[in-house]
């Protein structure tokens, strides 16, 4: 197992022991080995959407606990294929993306209709996969910054995928056509019997202001994690806050003294939590991004970020580059080692 405590180095003592105030964890509807029929029983989700729910949770290192490691390559559109896999060329062939989720211990594998229609016969039996619906492609010249539709999710459905993702631009011009656009696909694919992941992302220059950037503030990411719910995501992917008082900072929408006196403070895990009671005080899932790879430093910083999402309530974590950006072994082992935070019983919900 990880020593999860040296990974955290100066921070481990804080990360570890803090208790939110704010939000109780008594206030939240916790992952767990009956969080199917506990919490998503309660819902208008068929039985379909409960056993493909169910089929994520039980599989991979984290089978039985009620928590997620998910492993998502969608950079190649999204970045790029070569900014993405020139790294580690051998992940241009997306049969070795699946196995590294394999490899990996993940619960499931989520990417592209190109990358799984390639290999879903080899692997659709062997690990739940997510198709991937939309993507901001990179080619365009002037850059653009819109989630276009690559996918409908019927191709999801025969291809036999368990799950579809989406991201929503929220705060851009696009984000009203794109929340039309995945409310429809998001009723289909539970008609159908699938799972529902939003990627409930931040895009707009305002949102940086003065050397700040309040894309991973708590209030506005909290926010768009609770327009992911009420779209009927059944987990919401978001980046880990890293400061707080977005609404404050732009000076628009509406927020309440509350949420930064009595429901937050400074500590990322009380930030953390603030996105998890957005997320109907988890009943819809939240699960952090891993964000990008930096070399060395990758591994604490995984380890990091998994022990914030788990305190808070989070339901696990959704790692790509840091993983697949390395060499094969080196990249199972940042995985195993992020699923070890979720297998650690020491490590509790703040």
């Amino acid at each position: 197992m990880t020593d999860i405590a040296n990974w955290l180095g100066d921070e481990a003592e804080s990360l570890l022991t803090h208790q939110c105030r704010g939000i109780p964890r008594e206030s939240l509807y916790l992952p767990g080995p009956d969080f199917v029929g506990r919490v998503v029983a309660d819902s208008d989700r068929g039985p379909a959407v409960m056993r493909n729910l169910q089929a994520l949770f039980d599989h991979g290192r984290l089978a039985g606990t009620g928590y997620l490691s998910l492993l998502p390559v969608d950079q190649g559109i999204e970045h790029s294929a070569g900014a993405s896999f020139a790294p580690n060329p051998a992940y241009f062939d997306p049969a070795n993306i699946v196995e590294l989720a394999i490899e990996g211990g993940c619960n499931g594998v989520a990417s592209t209709l190109g990358v799984l229609a390639s290999v879903a016969r080899r692997y659709a039996h062997r690990i739940p996969m997510m198709l991937k619906l939309n993507h901001n492609e990179t080619l365009s010249h002037p850059a653009i910054f819109d989630q276009t539709l690559f996918a409908q999710v019927e191709q999801a459905f025969d291809m036999g995928c368990v799950a579809v993702g989406a991201t929503i631009y929220f705060g851009s011009h696009e984000s009203r056509r794109q929340i039309m656009e995945i409310s429809e696909a998001f009723a289909r694919a539970h008609e159908l019997g699938m799972v529902t992941v939003l990627w409930a992302y931040l895009r707009n220059p305002a949102f940086k202001l003065e050397g700040t950037d309040y894309h991973v503030a708590a209030d506005l990411t909290g926010q768009a994690n609770h327009l992911a719910a009420t779209l009927k995501a059944d987990i919401v992917k978001q980046k880990l806050p890293e400061t707080n008082g977005g609404y404050r900072a732009v000076g628009f929408g509406h927020t309440h003294d509350r949420v930064y006196d009595a429901l937050t403070t400074d500590h990322p895990i009380d930030l953390a939590r603030y996105q998890v009671a957005n997320c109907y005080m988890g009943r819809a899932g939240l699960i952090n991004s891993g964000g990008g790879s930096k070399g060395a430093s990758d591994l604490a910083e995984a380890v990091r970020t998994a022990v914030i999402n788990k305190r808070a309530g989070g339901m696990g974590l959704i790692s790509g580059r840091k993983a697949f950006q390395k060499p094969m072994g080196e990249g199972v082992a940042l995985l195993h080692a992020i699923q070890d935070v979720y297998l650690d019983p020491t490590v509790t919900v703040a």
